[in-house]
């Protein structure tokens, strides 16, 4: 029971700060500034861990390497302290090939939250401070489908094609961890 509780809790934290890492990376990646209520966020909960880092892996081509880095790292710590709990001893390698196969899982989480959000914001609220922000992360998502699907009516579709899309994504994704962890 307790190590049940402590896989949880390990599970939880870890998830969560990857999450944030993984979410500070795809802004950058994606040029979304940081001058809004998610990217303040973002910077004052990842910064802590980001700006020493950033002196040990320095940025290449206008890409954070040091924030993905972090993310793969500690998503692989998080792997190994939950096997440890269970008593379960993973190879190295199956370990940081799970890590890097579910940040791939996050990223695309992620962007499923984010085509939710721009399309609920769009209908209730296309004015709100987050509506920009949204907007930016799906740009470069939903801009080469609207060239091929038109609007119906008044009702852009292209955010329903993109969530299909990512949701199709995570079957082979999902296939990928289990072949992963074999390793």
């Amino acid at each position: 029971m307790f190590g049940q509780i402590a896989t949880f809790l390990v599970d939880t934290v870890v998830t969560f700060i990857v999450f944030l890492l993984l979410a500070r990376f795809l802004l950058q990646w994606l040029r979304v500034g940081f001058r809004n209520p998610v990217g303040e966020f973002l910077l004052a909960t990842t910064s802590w861990i980001v700006v020493p880092a950033r002196r040990l892996v320095p940025g290449v081509a206008r890409t954070d390497w040091a924030t993905l880095l972090l993310a793969w790292i500690l998503q692989a710590l998080g792997i190994w302290l939950q096997a440890a709990i269970v008593g379960a001893q993973p190879s190295t390698l199956a370990i940081l090939a799970v890590a890097l196969v579910d940040l791939v899982r996050f990223g695309v989480y992620i962007l499923v939250f984010a085509v939710i959000v721009q399309a609920v914001l769009s209908w209730v609220n296309p004015y709100a401070p987050l509506a920009p922000v949204f907007d930016a992360i799906m740009r470069p998502f939903l801009r080469p489908l609207r060239r091929f699907v038109p609007p119906v009516g008044s009702v852009d579709l292209t955010p329903l094609i993109v969530l299909v899309i990512l949701q199709v994504l995570l079957i082979p994704i999902g296939s990928l961890r289990l072949a992963a962890a074999g390793l």
